[in-house]
């Protein structure tokens, strides 16, 4: 979700201009989570890779026995 569309519930600006301390919070977690990639996969997607890596794992302790 982009923080230029949302509205502040505490002082009723938008909350990129950041007036006040919920806006600037707000801001910066949303810019925070922008940078992590993880952030931008929906939920099937962690867990097709989470499906993945544990079968990779499955498949690498059954050749290593």
């Amino acid at each position: 979700m982009t923080y230029d569309r949302l509205v502040c519930a505490n002082c009723a600006a938008p909350v990129n201009e950041g007036r006040c301390r919920v806006c600037r919070a707000t801001r910066e977690r949303l810019q925070q989570q922008d940078n992590n990639f993880f952030a931008g996969l929906n939920p099937m997607a962690l867990i097709a890779l989470l499906a993945v890596l544990v079968a990779a794992m499955a498949l690498l302790a059954h050749q290593t026995a």
